[in-house]
């Protein structure tokens, strides 16, 4: 190895930097056993394997994509999908029925149907479903598609209406099973295939948008009565279920709920999770330490109230080390909220403004690159689907780290720093050495 070179690209504070590959670095041997700085690596030591990174596909990102010109279009599809130019984006979501970055409530079955004769998803053929083939076009044959619900109809539901909770009504249960498989069915119809299904999004949040509540044994009674064997029925075994889609505070407790009870865990995959209550990192190493056969999947995450942060650092720094600590905790797959917004941070029915990696300004046709898109591409580019974490350990708790090996045999070690300090450390592998900087506010990848 002595004289390999290390590969070194940079986001920085207060610099050009964005993304921007630096002077290589290069192993030389350890011959006086250095102690200090160190950053190790051992790549026979094998955690989780990834299945992807990628972003929440909404109608709110599409119309937002639909009023720029075409040349933006391509940029903002390129720009997250490229697999060379871009962020590389396989893994994504998208919502069943309306959500509350969609223009205003919506169902496919509209009025009280229980046969759902009437089942139609012309609403998203409009600019949703464009958006996504376009992305799958984009990302090529690796594109996951994953599916959640906000709110059932207001027809099935205990308030009867799509917003500010409500419970989904025991006689509906059978009829929303078949409702995920008609959604499934129709999405076929049209080229998309749905990878994966949440139950429901934030499924203990009672919003003033879509939204639908399930104690945790309802959650699990519904997939074990109803979800899983209609899947089954139809043929449909393969699409994989997550539970809970919501924040890390209570994801051991809801695991435990449903993953315990084997006639319901048979049919769930794995349990999504958001940020908006903390790190929590923990709490995802105690489901894996107790259900070591279930995926940990960050289902949404973004830079959430008053709508866009313009210029903002921190959020770059927020998403660097929430995803840092997920993969670091056996995170299998991350998925960001919305892919792009307007200039006010919408659309949203309800004014939920927000943030997004990508901010589309449609009175300029400008497409406006957050900090947190670059550091997402930390992660995204260069850990590729397949990839394996492996062991690492630092010196300091001023750096946070992470490593995994590529299926075509390179390594990637992600640096952060979050410091008003530049912090000197040394890459350490199999006795050779690779000495290097990270500036104050930074983060970096080192692949080689």
């Amino acid at each position: 190895m002595e004289g390999r070179t290390v590969r070194l690209i940079q986001t920085a504070k207060d610099t050009a930097d964005r993304l921007a590959e630096k002077k290589s670095i290069t192993f030389q041997p350890d011959e006086k056993g250095t102690e200090n700085h160190l950053i190790n690596i051992y790549d026979d030591v094998r955690y989780q394997t990834v299945i992807g990174f990628g972003g929440a596909l909404t109608e709110a990102a599409s119309v937002t994509i639909d009023r720029m010109g075409e040349g933006s279009r391509q940029e903002i599809v390129q720009a997250y999908f490229g697999q060379e130019t871009g962020l590389g984006y396989t893994f994504c979501r998208t919502h069943i029925n309306s959500c509350d970055f969609s223009l205003g409530n919506y169902a496919y079955v509209e009025e009280q149907d229980p046969e759902l004769e009437h089942f139609d998803i012309s609403r998203d053929k409009q600019s949703l479903i464009p958006l996504i083939r376009r992305a799958q076009e984009t990302a090529g044959s690796g594109f996951k598609l994953f599916a959640s619900p906000w709110s059932p109809p207001a027809w099935m539901k205990s308030n009867g209406e799509m917003n500010h909770g409500g419970h989904l009504l025991r006689e509906y249960w059978p009829v929303w099973a078949e409702y995920y498989v008609k959604y499934i069915q129709a999405y076929a119809a049209e080229g998309v295939d749905i990878w994966g299904l949440t139950v429901q999004n934030e499924a203990k949040a009672k919003q003033r948008w879509d939204s639908c509540i399930y104690t945790a044994e309802e959650e699990r009674d519904f997939v074990k009565e109803h979800l899983g064997p209609a899947l089954e029925k139809h043929g449909l075994s393969h699409v994989k279920v997550m539970i809970w889609d919501h924040n890390k505070e209570r994801v051991y407790d809801r695991a435990k709920v449903a993953f315990t009870d084997a006639a319901a865990s048979k049919y769930i995959w794995g349990i999504g999770f958001h940020w908006y209550s903390g790190d929590h990192f923990e709490a995802l190493s105690a489901v894996h330490d107790r259900f070591p056969d279930k995926a940990l999947v960050f289902t949404e995450g973004c830079q959430e109230f008053f709508g866009v942060h313009a210029g903002s650092w921190l959020t770059g720094e927020r998403y660097g080390h929430d995803i840092m600590g997920n993969l670091n905790h056996w995170m299998t797959a991350w998925t960001d909220w919305n892919i792009v917004l307007d200039e006010q941070g919408g659309p949203n029915h309800v004014r939920n403004f927000c943030d997004a990696p990508i901010i589309a300004d449609t009175t300029t046709d400008s497409v406006i690159y957050g900090s947190s898109y670059y550091y997402i591409g930390h992660f995204s580019k260069y850990i590729r689907p397949g990839a394996v974490r492996i062991g690492c350990t630092k010196y300091t708790d001023q750096l946070e780290t992470t490593a995994f090996l590529n299926e075509d045999g390179t390594i990637a070690v992600v640096v952060l720093n979050r410091t008003e300090e530049e912090l000197p450390f040394v890459l350490r592998y199999k006795e050779e050495l690779a000495e290097a900087v990270i500036p104050a506010h930074a983060i970096q990848t080192l692949v080689f």
